[in-house]
C-alpha cells in the first residue's frame, strides 16, 4: 500500500506540476502573449491596460506631454502609460516600427520622422470613420475646428491629426526696435528699409539664418514668399518639381528680392558656417536683427535671452506692397499606429488632447499653440505677449493668409526629395553672393527638367 500511496502521490505532483506550467507559459512574454495581455483594454469597451507613447522632445520640452499624461491617468486609472521620449527617440524606435511593433500613439515631429514614409509604408492608422465623429467640449467637430486642416488622402483617408501650429517667419526685439525707433515692416519694400536703416544706424548685417541648415530659409523666407506671390499651386508645384511653376514670373520676382537683400549687404556674411543656435545666439546679442525661425526659439532659447530682451514675431514680410503677409503652418501631427495593440486607449488619448484646458497649458508651457481654432488666449498671464499677438492675427485673418503646404511634401516623394536638397544647396550660393536670381531659377528649372523627364 505504501509503495502505491508514493505512485500516487508523485502523480498528483507531476499534474500538478503540469498545470502550474501551463499557467506559466500562458503568462510568458517568448512569443509576445504577455505584451500583448498587457496591452490590451479591459473588458465591455473600458479602457484600460498598457499604452505605448512615443514624442520627440525638441525646443518645445516634455513639460507638455508630462503634464497630459498625468491628466490622462487621472482619467483612466486602468492604463498604464510606458513613454519613449527623447531627442534621439525616432532612431531608437526605428527598429519597433519596421518590425510591426510600434508603440500605440506617435507624435511625428524631429529628425528621423517623416509622415510621408510611415503613411507610404502602411504604418499609421486610417482615422477618418472614427475622427468625424470627434466633437470637442462645446460640441464643435472636431475636424471643422483645426486652423489647419487634416489632410485627407487617398479618398478622403485621414492617418494622422494635426496637433500643433507652428510657422516660421522674422523674429526681431521688440524692446530693441522701441527704443531705436525702428518700425516692424508690412511688406518688403519696407522690410528692405527697415534692414538699410538698421544696418545704418549699427554698423550690422540685419540678417542672419542658418547655412548649415538651409531648410530654415527655405522655410522662413522662400515658403511664404512664393505663397504669398502665387498661392498654395505654386508653393506645392514648386515643391513637386513642375517645370512650369519653376519657369513663372512670380518665383523670378522673389528670387529677385532675395538678391536684393544680398546686393544691399543684408546678409551676414559668416552665416554659411554657423549653425542654427549660433545665429539664435548672434540675434538675441543684437548682432544681427532679423532671424528667420518657428515658433519654438523662445522656449529654446530662454536661458540666454537677457531681460531686456522682447520677442517680437511677424509673419515673412516678402509680400508686396498692398497683399496680405503670407503664413505656411509647419504642422506636427499626431496619429495611431496600424498594428497598436491597444487602439481604443490610443484613440481615447489622442481625443483627450484636444481640449481646451490642454490647448491652453501647450501655450503656457512651449511658448506655441495647438491647432484649434478659437482658443483664447489673451486672459492667461503665463502665455507670452509675443504668442497672444499670433493667436489673435492667426484666429483673425485679414492682415494675413494662412497657405496650406501639402503633406506628405510633394506628390513624388523621390522628385520632392531631390528637389530640395538641390534648393538646399543654391540657396546658400545665392545668399552667399555667388549666383543671381537667374541662376538660381534655371539651376532649379533644370532641376525640375532632369527629374521629370
Amino acid at each position: 500500500m505504501k509503495g502505491k500511496g508514493k505512485k500516487m502521490l508523485i502523480m498528483a505532483l507531476i499534474l500538478v506540476m503540469g498545470m502550474l506550467s501551463a499557467c506559466t507559459s500562458d503568462s510568458s512574454s517568448g512569443d509576445g502573449k504577455e505584451e500583448g495581455k498587457k496591452k490590451s483594454g479591459g473588458a465591455d469597451g473600458e479602457i484600460a491596460g498598457e499604452l505605448e507613447i512615443q514624442y520627440f522632445v525638441g525646443g518645445y520640452g516634455d513639460g507638455w506631454w508630462k503634464s497630459v499624461i498625468e491628466g490622462f491617468k487621472e482619467k483612466y486609472p486602468n492604463v498604464e502609460i510606458v513613454e519613449h521620449a527623447g531627442p534621439d527617440i525616432n532612431t531608437e524606435m526605428k527598429t519597433r516600427w519596421i518590425s510591426n511593433n510600434p508603440p500605440d500613439v506617435v507624435y511625428i515631429d524631429g529628425n528621423g520622422s517623416s509622415e510621408t514614409q510611415m503613411i507610404s509604408d502602411g504604418q499609421l492608422m486610417d482615422l477618418s470613420d472614427w475622427a468625424k465623429d470627434l466633437k470637442l467640449e462645446d460640441g464643435s467637430p472636431l475636424l471643422e475646428s483645426f486652423i489647419s486642416p487634416a489632410e485627407e488622402l487617398d479618398g478622403g483617408a485621414i492617418y494622422t491629426l494635426p496637433l500643433v501650429f507652428d510657422t516660421w517667419g522674422v523674429w526681431y526685439d521688440n524692446a530693441w526696435f522701441q527704443e531705436k525707433g525702428w518700425e516692424a515692416p508690412k511688406d518688403f519694400d519696407s522690410w528692405l528699409a527697415s534692414m538699410k536703416q538698421i544696418k545704418k544706424d549699427t554698423g550690422i548685417a540685419p540678417f542672419i539664418t542658418t547655412g548649415q541648415y538651409p531648410q530654415y530659409f527655405q522655410r522662413g523666407v522662400l515658403n511664404p514668399a512664393f505663397a504669398a506671390a502665387g498661392g498654395e499651386d505654386l508653393l506645392n508645384d514648386l515643391s513637386d518639381g513642375v517645370v512650369e511653376a519653376w519657369e513663372s514670373e512670380e518665383v523670378m520676382e522673389v528670387m529677385k528680392k532675395v538678391e536684393a537683400m544680398v546686393d544691399a549687404g543684408m546678409v551676414d556674411k559668416g552665416f554659411a558656417a554657423r549653425s542654427h543656435t549660433q545665429t539664435q545666439m548672434n540675434f538675441i546679442m543684437h548682432e544681427n536683427a532679423y532671424i528667420p525661425v518657428g515658433f519654438w526659439l523662445p522656449t529654446e532659447m530662454k536661458a540666454d535671452t537677457p531681460e531686456d530682451f522682447e520677442y517680437g514675431f511677424m509673419p515673412t514680410p516678402m509680400n508686396d506692397n498692398g497683399d496680405a503677409m503670407a503664413l505656411v503652418p509647419d504642422i506636427r501631427p499626431v496619429a495611431i499606429a496600424k498594428e497598436a495593440e491597444n487602439p481604443e486607449a490610443a484613440k481615447a488619448f489622442v481625443e483627450y488632447l484636444f481640449t481646451e484646458e490642454n490647448a491652453q497649458k501647450f501655450a503656457e508651457s512651449t511658448g506655441a499653440i495647438m491647432n484649434l481654432k478659437n482658443v483664447d488666449l489673451s486672459k492667461n498671464e503665463q502665455v507670452p505677449e509675443f504668442l497672444k499677438g499670433i493667436n489673435d492675427m492667426i484666429n483673425n485673418p485679414g492682415s494675413i493668409e494662412i497657405y496650406n503646404r501639402n503633406t506628405p511634401e510633394g506628390k513624388d516623394q523621390k522628385i520632392s526629395i531631390e528637389m530640395t536638397d538641390e534648393l538646399h544647396v543654391q540657396i546658400v550660393e545665392l545668399l552667399m553672393g555667388r549666383i543671381d536670381a537667374e541662376k538660381f531659377v534655371q539651376t532649379m528649372r533644370d532641376k525640375a527638367k532632369e527629374l521629370r523627364n
